[in-house]
């Protein structure tokens, strides 16, 4: 039977021991991703793969299941969610010459606690009638007055949006920060609301002119009937930070502490990571991947070319608590 619910998997760690030729995931990510690569490595190893997807709560539900907990790896966006699960204490390192092989250093704990998988770029869409070329280029350009009445944005607690906040933390410290929230937050539109492609509609519908959002949303719009007279109504544009690069977040990989079925988790973890998994990810999320030799797929590039910011990546997640207080000090959303 293929596992979709997390009670199901509960009751899995508490009447049976594990099986060798099963391996568990806790995820954030949804279905439709996920399925693509579990079949995929179900068909090349012949282990059975039992998904939970969760919405939140991933943390408490593995520290009240202790070494009881079912789950082996667990799966999820943003450097700051990865970290706050090997902060709570509920992975272990891994080691292994494949996965290091697979994932570049910049994309992987230096400890070996969590491995990524793919990035996407958190950029700038723009009204192809509104906004001229050129005229946004950096994220510090977002609080400039000119663009006052004319920006879209989710909430500014939501991680994605905490992460960027971040980013500008450890380039600029939290004086400007603050300064550069309320910046934003002064040249808002409306109140933050919805998620990306609302920011996009938001667009194409006149309320803004241009908007913060995730570049694999584009992918999506594009795939999405009702959807596509949104994205082409927009630019994509990879804003930098000054004297930097586009700011980049992670999708990635994670044994739990108590991992019932640690050999068959290493196994999924470095499918994961390879080239083939890769591509998959690639082509049905609209993702950058990582491991050496990949390429994103056609659409994607067709976007453009960037240069990531090289800000070490944990570093962000070490400012995510400071960074939402800042958020909630400003009163971004209010």
């Amino acid at each position: 039977m293929f596992l979709r619910l997390t009670t199901a998997l509960t009751t899995l760690a508490v009447a049976a021991p594990a099986i060798a030729d099963e391996v568990n995931i806790y995820s954030y990510r949804q279905p439709e991703l996920i399925a693509p690569l579990t079949d995929a490595f179900t068909a090349e190893t012949g282990i059975k793969v039992n998904v939970a997807y969760l919405q939140k709560g991933m943390i408490e539900r593995l520290e009240a299941e202790g070494k009881r907990s079912p789950a082996d790896v667990v799966l999820t966006v943003d450097i700051s969610r990865l970290a706050a699960v090997v902060n709570a204490g509920l992975t272990q390192a891994v080691e292994s010459e494949t996965l290091k092989a697979n994932v570049p250093a910049a994309y992987r704990d230096p400890e070996n606690q969590w491995w990524g998988l793919t990035t996407r770029a958190r950029i700038v869409y723009a009204s192809k009638d509104r906004v001229a070329e050129g005229d946004v280029t950096t994220y510090e350009d977002l609080a400039d007055p000119k663009w006052q009445g004319r920006i879209c944005t989710r909430s500014g607690t939501h991680a994605y949006n905490v992460a960027l906040t971040s980013a500008i933390l450890e380039h600029h410290g939290a004086e400007y920060t603050k300064t550069w929230l309320e910046g934003v937050k002064s040249n808002l539109a409306r109140k933050p609301q919805g998620n990306d492609r609302a920011q996009v509609k938001a667009i194409w519908s006149g309320e803004c002119d241009i908007s913060i959002g995730n570049t694999y949303y584009m992918g999506k719009m594009l795939s999405d009937e009702e959807q596509k007279e949104w994205a082409n109504s927009v630019n994509v544009i990879f804003p930098t930070f000054e004297n930097a690069g586009t700011h980049v977040n992670i999708s990635g990989v994670a044994m739990t502490k108590s991992a019932p079925n640690k050999e068959n988790a290493l196994k999924l973890m470095e499918f994961l990571t390879s080239p083939k998994a890769q591509e998959i990810y690639a082509e049905a999320n609209f993702e950058y991947p990582i491991a050496p030799g990949t390429e994103a797929v056609e659409l994607v590039k067709s976007w453009g070319d960037f240069t990531a910011d090289e800000v070490n990546i944990m570093n962000l997640a070490g400012h995510r608590a400071e960074a939402l207080k800042l958020v909630e000090e400003v009163d971004f959303d209010g």
